[in-house]
């Protein structure tokens, strides 16, 4: 496997409405690889991902974000969803009008430009679907309108698997879920681990999502810095301790 750097974030800092909540922040993801973000509530770890996806309420204030070598720090966010970027949400949008299957579609067709045809399309949501135990009627419900916690988070690791996106941001996919559908979203992410290349960023309080998964860096964030970083070991030690060690002194 080619292990070239997908993303580099260069002494990053951010604001949010004049408040700074990232302080010089740095961290190199390679193709192929899973990092695992863990540190208090509030530390900055949804504002990093807010900001590398582009959401205009996160200011960059200092350093850059490298995107397959191209530096993307003033893209928009569709335009880093073109280039390859995802982004699943602790807390997935309801869309009326617009089924689960159309939305998926007309990403995918935002994604790569051209049309993807309706049969070869259907029987790869179909054949998804499965591997999420997702029911395929869901596949015709307006995106998130009644679904329950899990099958929200089903559909986002739908979408994640369909657009197989170079890189894929995963933000508390597990709050709220059941045992079982944390079982199915980690099948899902593990089905994306094995496709070639596929990097992942999970950031996380919890670390259910992780016992099945193969995590090749882990880095804990407090008080907006970047403070430690291991290998997947180091989710067994903060299990064991917490972050009480990581707590910084301003």
């Amino acid at each position: 496997m080619s292990m070239e750097s997908l993303l580099q974030v260069e002494n990053l800092s951010v604001s949010v409405e004049d408040m700074q909540i990232l302080k010089g922040l740095n961290l190199n993801v390679k193709e192929g690889e899973t990092h695992v973000l863990m540190g208090p509530n509030g530390a900055g770890k949804s504002t990093l991902g807010n900001t590398l996806m582009g959401n205009p309420g996160y200011k960059v204030t200092d350093g850059r974000i490298l995107f397959d070598g191209q530096d993307i720090t003033g893209l928009s966010t569709d335009k880093r969803a073109a280039a390859g970027m995802f982004m699943s949400f602790q807390n997935p949008l309801e869309v009326p009008g617009i089924s689960l299957s159309a939305f998926i579609r007309s990403a995918i067709h935002a994604q790569t430009g051209k049309p993807i045809k309706l049969l070869a399309y259907k029987k790869l949501l179909e054949s998804t679907m499965e591997i999420l135990n997702m029911d395929p009627s869901y596949a015709d419900r307006d995106l998130n309108v009644g679904f329950s916690g899990g099958e929200k988070k089903k559909a986002e690791i739908l979408q994640l698997l369909m657009l197989s996106p170079k890189l894929a941001i995963l933000d508390e996919t597990d709050s709220g879920l059941d045992v079982d559908a944390v079982r199915t979203v980690s099948r899902g992410i593990e089905e994306y681990q094995k496709r070639e290349n596929g990097a992942l960023i999970i950031i996380t309080h919890s670390t259910r999502i992780l016992e099945s998964l193969h995590v090749d860096h882990t880095h804990v964030i407090v008080k907006g810095r970047l403070v430690a970083s291991g290998d997947g070991s180091l989710v067994d030690e903060i299990n064991e301790h917490g972050f009480e060690k990581y707590t910084l002194v301003d």
